[in-house]
């Protein structure tokens, strides 16, 4: 099982660790495509500051994350999976899986990065500013860009097993799985449903989204279960508590598309 989840936008501050040692991150056929990025935002942040805060989307208040930038080959660095923050990654909570279960998240999980393109939850990278939204002057759309080496990549890194999709919208352009691949793959979208004046009413809300994702992958992990494919992962997660209505793709090249229904917010 593949779980490809997106970044948080808000990470932790670089560790105490060695600064970043390129060769050893994960998918090494990214590393020219992470190198071209790198490059290209640490000069931009070093060259002119305030061009740097307009290309990367940040308010005034976040203008210190320019200088973090400036310093990504020196700074320290923690695993990814401390690095990335927020919703998802608190309801995920890996620092306290048990052992079996931290190892099983060190083999599944893939973090989709602007800067980094895709990397496991283990490899050591510095905190970073850089969304996958973000147009960078000499490289273009990072959406756009990593599309051509993610394609290169993710079919070896995909397996022969289920793909399960947790990405947000400007992460799912650098990467849309294809073929075979495709039907095998799960999208999941978390919907709120309550009764209004008798009648059901279901709306996507955007946090707890996030948090409802994370629990779910959390008890995959703890479980050790391994689902073959989308129909065995409902099933799955059906016996674990949540309730899931699947739609198998209606033409090959699709992917399944899951919603997993909750009434309560939290």
């Amino acid at each position: 099982m593949l779980v490809l989840l997106p970044p948080s936008e808000g990470k932790a501050a670089s560790g105490r660790g060695a600064p970043l040692k390129p060769e050893s991150l994960s998918l090494p056929g990214l590393a020219a495509a992470r190198a071209a990025v790198l490059d290209e935002l640490v000069e931009l942040c070093a060259a002119d500051e305030e061009k740097a805060r307009e290309v990367l989307g940040l308010s005034e208040g976040l203008r210190g994350e320019i200088a973090k930038n400036v310093e990504l080959r020196t700074a320290g660095t923690r695993p990814a999976g401390e690095i990335y923050t927020g919703v998802l990654y608190d309801a995920l909570d890996l620092a306290s899986l048990d052992t079996a279960a931290r190892r099983r998240a060190g083999k599944s999980l893939l973090v989709f990065s602007g800067l980094w393109g895709a990397v496991r939850v283990g490899d050591r990278i510095p905190s970073y500013r850089c969304s996958m939204s973000v147009k960078l002057p000499g490289l273009g759309a990072l959406g756009t860009y990593w599309r051509g080496p993610m394609a290169e990549v993710m079919p070896e890194a995909a397996g022969d097993g289920l793909v399960l999709d947790l990405r947000s919208s400007a992460y799912t352009a650098a990467w849309k799985p294809k073929g075979e691949v495709a039907r095998r793959t799960a999208s999941v979208r978390v919907l709120h449903s309550q009764m209004v004046n008798g009648v059901e009413k279901r709306s996507v809300v955007s946090h707890f989204n996030k948090a409802t994702k994370g629990r779910m992958v959390r008890d995959l992990l703890l479980a050790g279960a391994r689902p073959k494919g989308p129909a065995e992962l409902v099933e799955t997660w059906r016996e674990l508590g949540y309730v899931v209505e699947a739609e198998a793709p209606a033409r090959a090249g699709r992917v399944w598309s899951l919603d997993v229904v909750v009434t309560e917010i939290h």
